[in-house]
């Protein structure tokens, strides 16, 4: 019988029962029935004393061992059997553990006991979210810089950056007249988006520090750093005059070319021979030229007469041509000039889309005071009168039927200018006429514009449906809004 109440019980060493023993003894006496758990709403994180921010999910077994270190030093005068969570509402801000526990008590008797420890989540911004709701405070800035007049190799980056999803550890963007900055919380993301920007433009980087504190006991050093990246300063549809050392070494070309493309080099072809080159960076940089016109000197001619070269021999140790354009002779006409006879005649690398009665922009190099050092030393007889970039088409026509859109980047502006624009509706253009450059940026379909057949020859180029993705809406209705359908 129970030596308290009577009762008859198996035979245990405290001669109890477990009503009376549990009345004599309280195993979980000095273990906390409540605690706190500190949450960071911005970053979704909580506090694992005494400075470390880990990501858990509720009910989770890192939520469990974050919780049962709080009571670790309680726990250590029992034997905990069992842990688990009860249920409670998400929004609550309440966590509740059920624990089992056993300690041995009168005469060896063993006691197993189950309570219950609540957790309330209180708010804490951590350090990170602290420095990025700051704005000001960085650790490390990256400025990207150009030194020319368009900004079509910002919006190629942009769209690059986009991609890869490089801007998610961004601090701050900040856009000036001649480039971005990007501003970041630690130097080890800021170096690996200057080694991203090396390896997808041509260019070149250093970098500094600046020493803003240092502890003489714990002996850290607290540093702000910067890197300076320069992009080559050409752009697509540039006309360049190269250093005769380097036409010669890129296969005897001519020094007068056509920049094509920017990509991770910059793609060059001579309109005489359709003979193609890539320079990478480091080439560049020992052997630097410029762009012979800035994009407002193009001039608008006439196709009058053009008749396509099938077969051109190749001179001694030239280099590889290109095989998706088509070397042609053309007779033109400035369209300020239709009411004179004079007329110019050059050879292009557009002979595949152009036609007696085209349009097509180009530079007037015959009437133009050319200020190059290469181009100044060059044989007047080497240059030519003309040279063609581009097929000209409807702006306006092309806007309409345009499908399509891309994302920006978030960031600050000091000033628009008005030219911005007229360059982003450039770099749209290119994007529509240059499939190599298409494959490195996320298109999305426009829904707002109704589609159109793609059969349409004679119009601009424009981009397939299949090339397209299709973006995100959420509308009020698949959000919960009034009479809304559960969503499935």
């Amino acid at each position: 019988l129970c030596c308290q109440c009577g009762v008859p019980i198996p035979p245990n060493p405290a001669n109890m029962c477990v009503g009376c023993l549990r009345a004599q003894v309280d195993i979980t006496e000095g273990i906390p029935k409540q605690g706190t758990v500190h949450f960071c709403k911005q970053c979704e994180r909580y506090l694992q004393p005494p400075g470390t921010w880990i990501h858990c999910s509720l009910e989770s077994r890192e939520l469990l061992a974050l919780c049962l270190k709080k009571i670790k030093a309680s726990l250590s005068k029992v034997r905990l059997i069992d842990a688990g969570f009860i249920w409670t509402e998400p929004h609550s801000k309440r966590l509740k553990l059920k624990l089992t526990v056993q300690k041995e008590v009168i005469n060896g008797a063993v006691l197993q006991q189950v309570f219950v420890v609540e957790y309330i989540i209180q708010s804490q911004m951590c350090d990170d979210c602290h420095r990025i709701e700051a704005k000001d405070f960085w650790k490390a800035v990256v400025q990207v810089r150009q030194k020319t007049l368009h900004k079509k190799t910002f919006y190629y980056l942009e769209q690059l950056i986009l991609k890869h999803k490089l801007h998610q550890n961004t601090l701050r963007i900040k856009e000036i007249h001649d480039g971005l900055d990007f501003y970041y919380s630690s130097k080890q993301q800021a170096q690996k988006m200057v080694d991203f920007l090396q390896c997808t433009v041509p260019s070149r980087s250093k970098s500094s520090q600046r020493l803003i504190s240092h502890d003489i006991h714990s002996n850290v050093y607290n540093y702000k750093s910067t890197f300076s990246v320069e992009i080559v300063p050409i752009c697509k549809d540039n006309v360049v005059c190269l250093s005769p050392k380097l036409a010669q070494s890129l296969g005897n070309m001519s020094q007068i070319c056509v920049c094509i493309r920017v990509t991770s080099t910059i793609h060059l072809i001579d309109p005489r021979t359709l003979q193609i080159a890539e320079i990478d960076g480091n080439t560049y940089w020992r052997h630097p030229f410029n762009s012979l016109f800035h994009p407002k000197q193009l001039e608008e001619f006439i196709i009058m007469d053009i008749n396509r070269v099938h077969e051109k021999k190749k001179s001694a140790g030239a280099g590889a041509r290109s095989n998706k354009h088509t070397l042609a002779e053309a007779w033109v006409r400035k369209t300020s000039e239709l009411d004179t006879d004079h007329q110019y005649f050059c050879c292009t690398h557009l002979g595949h889309i152009l036609n007696p009665g085209d349009l097509v922009l180009g530079f007037d190099l015959a009437n133009c005071n050319l200020n190059d050092e290469f181009a100044n030393k060059m044989n007047p007889h080497n240059i030519p009168d003309v040279v063609l970039i581009k097929k000209s088409y409807d702006r306006t026509k092309r806007q309409r039927r345009r499908n399509w859109k891309l994302k920006e980047l978030e960031r600050d502006r000091e000033t628009l200018d008005t030219d911005d624009e007229r360059q982003y509706q450039d770099f749209l253009e290119d994007l529509e006429e240059d499939e190599a450059i298409r494959k490195n940026v996320n298109i999305y379909r426009n829904a707002d514009i109704p589609v159109e057949s793609d059969t349409d020859d004679d119009g601009p180029p424009r981009i397939s449906l299949a090339e397209m993705l299709e973006d995100l809406h959420i509308s009020e209705d698949a959000t919960g809004g009034e009479g809304a359908d559960m969503l499935t």
